[in-house]
């Protein structure tokens, strides 16, 4: 019987039935084709389906949906009758075709990933990296010029001649060694033009594969090039940790990506598990380094109590950092102990298959979430989101995309149906070739590890730091050591001739970030990162001999100098002459208490004046400092 039909030809959802040897089959059988009955289906519709009606068949034909063929019961049409409505069944029964809204809605719940491939993680990967380096490249246009341009606080051109002086006036392999930068390809008499250009470039090319999501290796690899000459350049405003992360995350996102195609889904180059692999090893140094750091550091982390001060005490606090500090003794015991079983113990989950693996990038994302949402620590918690990115496969991220027809879910899905058929692009020389590189990379990652794992060994772990000049490898820590107090440098000016008289008025500057004033509002800007008002926080438990930029700060605000204002909130002596003196004062900051005294009065902070930070300072006087120091002397509008 089966045999005797022509064709079931399926074409998106429409069956077309040979009627006219169906009506023959029947006459043959004696009127009936198959008997009836409430038992499974016959093999045609084996697997079962949902069974509707079509008009040429009556009440027993499959559905549009099936491809099987259900068994009808006894007809008592005339044979004419049953040829003429077969005639017009191609037209008549034919539903949605391909295109149509039922077949996108069918489409939308049928593409379905399998775990084990990483195109939709890539693309994930790409744009959060796209993303970071956006952030970074705008805060360099923003700052840059301020802080280490042509009349910046600490000029990059004195940089880049004290190292060329320090290797014999040269700028041979040890200068590049030391600094590798673009800047000893540049006229250094065009210094801000040349920040600005390198952070416009960036900004642009970030901005193309964070929207597009897709990239080439050239791109990445400019954009990597890109941020390390900043940050080579950067002396102190570019020593911060996830400096060397950045730099560490963009190496592996360069060899995410094809040479020279911008597709999203490069077919000839599928994503690199050995990259893949490279960017949970980053996860897991970071986390653990972090850890290690802590347990080897400060006691409060073995007591549990560094929590009740992180709040409190860290670089630029959140408005929620305000009511966490509040919080009972045990529930910051239970976030220290929480803090260390994320760092500690979670990060071996990357090893326990593939299960444990997505439990670890959904923890450490949230726990990076939790840290966003209570402090402003720049775009360190979103950078340190990326590497975690890779635990997930593209069955754990299909649910960001969209399951419609030609787009990357769907074309994912016929990648992975031809590698289950054994249909895949055939491999060509180029494969071999990338083949070979990865391989390559893994190995030199590998060597690069070795010293950093000794350092994660070693009880004296340092933190923050690289064993290679391009900053490929690196160790990494935060907050090995908690300030238990919190100490502000407030800079104030004056208008009086005489800085000692007990009646001067002193007025304050304001930082963007930075508690000053008490009655403002801790702010919320990460990933933003205000370079300036972190120094200032480092500075504060330091001396100002230890930070000679802050004398150059002071000069700045002497004369009114319009590049530097930018860099604070508030200046009191923009819009009149500028101060006569400035000196910085030394205060103790502490949280007030949520509905107390001092928060009815709408201060956020309360202080007590510790002492003078530096005295009191006037243009006259520091110009031997600055000559000194090859500083220019700033002079008043």
């Amino acid at each position: 019987m089966i045999s005797s039909l022509q064709y079931i030809n399926v074409t998106g959802s429409t069956i077309h039935v040979s009627m006219r040897n169906l009506a023959q089959e029947r006459r043959e059988a004696g009127g009936n084709l198959i008997k009836p009955h409430n038992g499974p289906l016959s093999p045609l519709c084996a697997g079962g389906g949902t069974l509707e009606p079509l008009p040429e068949l009556g009440n027993h034909a499959p559905s549009a949906g099936c491809t099987k063929m259900a068994a009808p019961s006894e007809s008592t049409e005339q044979p004419g009758l049953r040829r003429r409505k077969a005639a017009e069944a191609p037209t008549r029964a034919a539903p949605v075709g391909p295109g149509g809204a039922e077949d996108e809605e069918k489409a939308e719940a049928g593409v379905s990933l399998q775990p084990g491939s990483f195109w939709l993680t890539r693309i994930v990967l790409l744009r959060a990296i796209a993303f970071i380096y956006f952030v970074a490249f705008l805060v360099a246009f923003h700052q840059n010029k301020q802080l280490i341009g042509d009349k910046g606080l600490l000029p990059c051109r004195l940089h880049l001649e004290n190292i060329k002086r320090y290797f014999g006036g040269r700028i041979g392999m040890d200068a590049l060694s030391h600094a590798p930068t673009l800047f000893w390809l540049f006229d250094w008499s065009h210094v801000d033009a040349h920040l600005d250009n390198i952070a416009l470039v960036g900004l642009v090319i970030s901005t193309f594969v964070l929207v597009t999501g897709c990239a080439n290796m050239i791109l990445m690899t400019t954009l990597w090039i890109l941020y390390h000459s900043l940050v080579a350049v950067g002396q102190i405003w570019y020593s911060f940790g996830w400096e060397s992360q950045l730099l560490e995350t963009g190496f592996l996102g360069i060899f995410l990506c094809p040479v020279w195609s911008l597709s999203r889904i490069p077919e000839k180059t599928p994503p690199s598990r050995i990259v893949i692999w490279a960017s949970r090893w980053l996860i897991f140094r970071i986390m653990l380094g972090a850890g290690l750091i802590k347990i080897r550091g400060d006691r409060c982390w073995r007591d549990l109590t560094c929590m009740n001060y992180h709040y409190e005490t860290q670089p630029v606090p959140s408005p929620l950092s305000y009511y966490m500090h509040r919080n009972p003794v045990l529930f910051h015991q239970f976030e220290t102990s929480f803090n260390h079983f994320i760092e500690l113990v979670v990060p071996f989950f990357l090893f326990l298959g593939r299960r444990m693996c997505i439990l670890h990038g959904i923890l450490q994302i949230l726990f990076q979430v939790l840290l966003i949402l209570s402090g402003n620590l720049s775009f360190l918690n979103w950078l340190t989101i990326v590497p975690s990115l890779a635990c997930f496969d593209d069955a754990s991220l299909s649910f960001l995309f969209s399951s419609k027809e030609g787009l990357v879910k769907d074309q994912v899905s016929k990648l992975q149906a031809q590698e289950s058929a054994g249909e895949g692009p055939p491999k060509t020389y180029g494969f071999y070739v990338r083949q070979l590189v990865n391989v390559a990379l893994g190995v030199l990652l590998i060597y690069l590890s070795i010293p950093v794992v000794l350092n994660l060994l070693n009880s004296r772990q340092v933190m923050n730091t690289s064993f290679n000049p391009l900053r490929i490898v690196n160790t990494y820590g935060a907050f090995g050591s908690i300030t238990k107090e919190r100490t502000e440098v407030i800079i104030q000016g004056t208008s009086s001739s005489d800085p000692n008289d007990p009646n001067t008025v002193w007025e304050e500057y304001e930082f963007m970030c930075k508690p000053g004033n008490l009655t403002r509002r801790p702010c919320v800007i990460s990933p933003y990162h205000y370079r300036l008002d972190w120094l200032m926080w480092f500075a504060a438990f330091q001396t100002y001999e230890q930070n000679e930029w802050v004398i150059h700060l002071a000069g700045k605000l002497l004369a009114n100098d319009n590049a530097t204002s930018s860099l604070i909130a508030f200046n009191p002596f923009m819009d009149k002459s500028p101060p006569r003196w400035i000196r910085g004062e030394h205060f103790k900051y502490k949280y007030s208490r949520p509905w107390g005294s001092h928060a009815s009065e709408g201060k956020w902070w309360i202080r007590k004046r510790i002492g003078p930070y530096f005295p009191p300072v006037n243009l006259q006087g520091l110009k031997k400092y600055f000559q000194s120091r090859s500083w220019p002397l700033p002079s008043s509008p």
